[in-house]
């Protein structure tokens, strides 16, 4: 009654399948095991990917397969959000550039800028089953019971069943439970306010808000007053609307769950038009969106992935990006470790830094969203608590300088914080609370390099199934990384000051790099955006000499596109 492995993961959600899948796709001799409570397919909260789950996909080799199932291709979102009653358009992708093509496509060209909706019942059932084609041995309807540790080392688990699992490694991909983080006795930190309820259902024959192209559509995300909705078609006649509404709301409205959610539903005239052919399938749930962090992210011989380390709110449609994005950097982690090349300590605290400081950033910008939307009129309180509580007075300068606490670098060399990107903030900040729409360089011309008081450092990063040393700054918590399109600027900025010379050795490295106009123009747009992030985080400093060229990036540095809607509900599009 002993079985023997390698890796024995808890939780057979995506933390569990990509982290199973990637370890078996890079050592397939590795004894994986997979243990699920429950018998899929199954419903699951979180439908609404980003974009860069899609890249995971591809890696793990299941692109193909979620593509089959024909989920609803995300190119944005809509909102009703912020300082006016209007409605306004995040995109991924320019949607008027979104050509029809048949599916199932390729994960090529436009589809590498888009994102899912996907039905969890099918989508997990999909990553689950080919997590036990890449040879995991998945367990279904297999509770396990008990932890059995001594100290911070676990010794075993026990299943329901009395046989037990023995391992070099243990996962807890458990979700929300956070099963084995419990047993083990990790603490966990609340450093929000944002602490909600969600209630939804599932509904047929809803029509889709937005349709573009061939499968391509916007989520939906309205403010309620006392909450927000979301609406996220899952399939051609399936859609998923919730309720979020902040727990002492709840508690203190006196109304059951399915009295408010309805009550909700049924005061937003553009649902109400939406759902007039709409049927419930009457499934409706309830759970706590409690933002939360672990203390420890690993231990002696055991690591958490997913939502078991850590929740951020779900109105930035974050969860599953951190739960992908954490199983593959576990399975890099797990795989090196093995190999036993870098020291083990390391690898432990870059994972659980990377981890750790994902929620945190994604909490800061909930935050960030809850305390800049006028709309919540039932919860003016709430939300002027939220910003309270972390010295926020909501003027453009302070509203950016909270956002870039956590840094614009970020350790996957994106320029950022949350789900998004620099500019995407700054183009939000029509809707949200300002911030500063110029960006410095448009209104600076001299540009100088400034590492007074960094120390060096080695971050890991991950790909390919390796953890390697990556070499940059750091100071007071933020990251200058020497690599791709960073090393490149510091590079640059070191022989030339004045941005029309900045600007031409962009543009000449670009050429080097690429040969097709359309990759050429991507390198410039990504090295302004890390030559920005670099000025952001104190990096560079940026000042003007009359006597230098001020440069017009305007035709090259474009933000987002941002759309809104008039009074007949006509889309009207200005860049």
């Amino acid at each position: 009654m002993v079985m023997d492995l390698d890796v024995a993961v808890i939780g057979g959600g995506p933390g569990g399948s990509t982290t199973g899948t990637l370890l078996k796709k890079y050592n397939p001799d590795l004894k994986v095991g997979i243990f699920e409570r429950e018998k899929f397919p199954r419903d699951h909260v979180g439908e609404s990917q980003l974009p860069g789950i899609s890249a995971i996909l591809e890696e793990m080799g299941c692109w193909d397969k979620v593509e089959a199932a024909n989920f609803p291709i995300k190119l944005g979102g809509t909102y009703r959000w912020g300082k006016s009653r209007e409605l306004w358009d995040v995109a991924f992708f320019p949607f008027e550039q979104f050509q029809d093509e048949p599916r199932p496509a390729k994960y090529d060209g436009q589809r590498r800028s888009t994102a899912f909706q996907v039905d969890r019942a099918i989508y997990d059932k999909i990553l689950l089953d080919h997590a036990q084609e890449m040879g995991c041995n998945v367990y279904e309807e297999t509770r396990v019971l008990e932890v059995v540790r001594t100290g911070d080392h676990v010794d075993f688990l026990r299943l329901e069943s009395g046989e037990e699992v023995h391992a070099r490694h243990y996962v807890d991909a458990s979700g929300h439970s956070g099963f084995l983080r419990r047993a083990m006795g990790v603490q966990v930190d609340c450093p929000t306010t944002l602490q909600n309820i969600a209630i939804w259902d599932y509904y047929q024959n809803a029509e889709w808000a937005v349709e573009i192209g061939v499968g391509g559509t916007f989520i939906q995300v309205l403010s309620v007053g006392f909450g927000w909705i979301w609406f996220i078609p899952l399939g051609p006649t399936r859609t998923s609307i919730g309720l979020v509404v902040p727990a002492e709301y709840y508690k203190n409205c006196g109304k059951k769950p399915q009295e408010l959610y309805l009550e909700a539903i049924g005061k937003d005239e553009r649902l109400v038009g939406l759902m007039k052919n709409a049927v419930s399938e009457g499934k409706l749930q309830t759970t706590k969106d409690w933002s939360f962090i672990a203390s420890r992210q690993t231990g002696d011989n055991w690591y958490l992935v997913g939502e078991c380390g850590g929740f951020a709110d779900p109105i930035l449609s974050a969860g599953l990006t951190i739960t992908h994005a954490g199983g593959r950097e576990l399975a890099s982690t797990l795989l090196e470790l093995d190999r036993g090349k870098l020291d083990p300590t390391w690898l432990k605290e870059q994972y659980q830094q990377r981890q750790s400081q994902r929620v945190r950033n994604h909490m800061r910008f909930a935050e960030y969203w809850y305390s800049a939307n006028t709309q919540l009129s039932d919860l003016q309180e709430h939300t002027q608590k939220i910003a309270r509580d972390n010295g926020l007075d909501l003027t453009p300068q302070k509203a950016w300088a909270w956002l870039a606490q956590g840094g614009f670098i970020r350790e996957d060399l994106t320029t950022g914080t949350g789900s998004f990107s620099v500019q995407a903030i700054r183009a939000l900040g029509e809707y949200l609370t300002e911030v500063p729409m110029d960006s410095p360089l448009a209104t600076n011309n001299i540009f100088t390099l400034n590492l007074a008081g960094a120390t060096w450092t080695e971050r890991a990063r991950y790909g390919e199934g390796k953890v390697t040393k990556q070499d940059g700054y750091e100071r007071e918590g933020r990251l200058l990384p020497l690599d791709g399109l960073f090393d490149l600027m510091v590079n640059i900025l070191q022989r030339e000051k004045r941005s029309p010379g900045i600007v031409n050795m962009i543009k000449a490295a670009a050429e080097n790099m690429r040969d097709d106009p359309a990759l050429r123009h991507h390198v410039v747009i990504s090295a302004l955006r890390a030559w920005e992030a670099m000025v952001l985080d104190g990096w560079v400093t940026a000042s003007y000499d009359p006597s230098v060229e001020l440069v017009d990036l305007s035709s090259e540095y474009l933000a987002i596109r941002k759309t809104t809607y008039d009074q007949s509900k006509e889309l009207v599009t200005a860049v």
